[in-house]
């Protein structure tokens, strides 16, 4: 490792997920899931949280090379049995209340070559099993966050110009840093101040109350409606005990949900997604009521269609973000085959389950009232992005007129 100063960056990386990210403050549970490559940020992690006065921190480790190992050489019926141990281990998570840090460093291809079918039964099983999780992350129940750090894989597959694994690693290190704000002189109050400003122009949003979003781009041409009483956020959230937390680091953007059951048109990616261990290339969507009707990509189609066969949800939207192109991470260049990273250089959609709090109301509401005002329930929750500097977005109001949000990839 060459880049300057990396252990003291890697201190204060350690320091702004545990207090930006996820707030930690005295009792707090904390669980940290992580590749077993981290293992020194994972140590620092562990000694910012107890330092902020949790209580427990409980790592879960990960691994690509056994994790593919296990696809393979697990039967798809063993795959998909669930343990109830596990299920038992998340719901005692959320009846702490635990605080959960997520850093992915994985290889984008990690799962390549395995087969998809049996990918995606294990990614239904679990979803099922492990819903309850899913339910309280979405609606702000607990505090959490989704970070990154610089796997020798996936580095290489964001800057295979460079000649040896360590240049890969410090290139890819440097770019996490900087699209953190990790440089700056005090990380923390830069996320603070992001936090103001994103959540100003989600204000400007919700005074709006849009009844529908018009993109058009080359090969795009798609309306999205918006449910009555939609909430957009910003970088930051609020946990039911009124802790406030960012849920994704990096963030560029601002969200809400959309009407599932009023999409209609056809919509192109921009850039690649890595999704189940595969890099999926070109998608093309065609919606009509909502759902996905039409589906093609030029690598991993097989992947995708199975995502979207995952469950009723999963062919319906559950999320319309808005980022400019001239974000800091759009304007680096660099395509992450992460969506962490690409989802925040990239207006995006995302396939599967709504946030329940981008409704009025919606943290205390059940499933079927969820469903029943408009919000997409599913197990799954992806990404896709479909942003350029070509993309204009039309905001519809109720009587018909239209408003530019969004013209040549800016706000208009």
């Amino acid at each position: 490792m060459v880049l300057p100063n990396f252990e003291e960056n890697l201190q204060k990386y350690a320091h702004l997920l545990v207090k930006s990210g996820v707030n930690v403050t005295k009792g707090h549970t904390v669980v940290l899931q992580i590749d077993v490559d981290q293992a020194p940020l994972a140590r620092l992690i562990t000694k910012e949280a107890y330092a902020f006065g949790a209580t427990e921190v409980i790592v879960k480790w990960a691994d690509d090379i056994v994790n593919r190992e296990q696809f393979i050489g697990t039967p798809q019926e063993r795959l998909t049995d669930i343990p109830q141990y596990k299920i038992d281990e998340s719901l005692d998570q959320i009846a702490k209340g635990a605080s959960r840090i997520s850093v992915r460093s994985s290889d984008p291809d990690a799962l390549s070559g395995v087969d998809s079918d049996k990918i995606a039964a294990y990614q239904s099983a679990a979803g099922k099993a492990l819903s309850e999780q899913r339910k309280a992350t979405q609606a702000n129940k607990v505090s959490w966050t989704v970070a990154a750090a610089a796997g020798a894989k996936w580095a290489a597959k964001v800057f295979p110009a460079l000649t040896t694994e360590e240049e890969q690693i410090d290139a890819l290190w440097d770019a996490i840093f900087k699209a953190v704000n990790l440089y700056d002189a005090d990380p923390v109050a830069s996320w603070a101040k992001k936090d103001i400003t994103l959540n100003e122009k989600a204000e400007e949003l919700n005074k709006e109350q849009f009844i529908a979003l018009h993109y058009t781009a080359p090969g795009t041409d798609l309306t999205v409606g918006l449910p009555e009483g939609h909430l957009w956020e910003g970088a930051g959230s609020d946990n039911v005990r009124g802790e406030r937390f960012m849920a994704n680091m990096p963030t560029e953007e601002v969200f809400t949900a959309p009407d599932a059951n009023r999409v209609d048109g056809v919509v192109r990616s921009t850039k690649p997604l890595s999704y189940a261990g595969n890099t999926i290339l070109n998608m093309a969507f065609t919606f009509k009521d909502g759902k996905v009707v039409d589906v093609t990509a030029e690598q991993g189609e097989d992947v995708l269609k199975n995502l979207i066969a995952t469950d009723e949800g999963a062919a319906r939207l559950g999320e319309v973000a808005l980022v400019p192109d001239p974000s800091p991470i759009s304007q680096s260049g660099i395509v992450f085959y992460n969506t962490l990273f690409d989802e925040n250089a990239s207006n995006h959609l995302a396939l599967g389950s709504a946030y329940a709090f981008n409704l009025v109301g919606g943290t205390e509401m059940t499933e079927e009232e969820l469903k029943a005002a408009g919000l997409n329930r599913s197990t799954v929750h992806v990404d896709f992005m479909i942003g350029s500097d070509q993309m204009d977005v039309d905001g519809i109001r109720k009587d018909g007129s239209k408003v530019p949000v969004f013209r040549n990839g800016d706000w208009a």
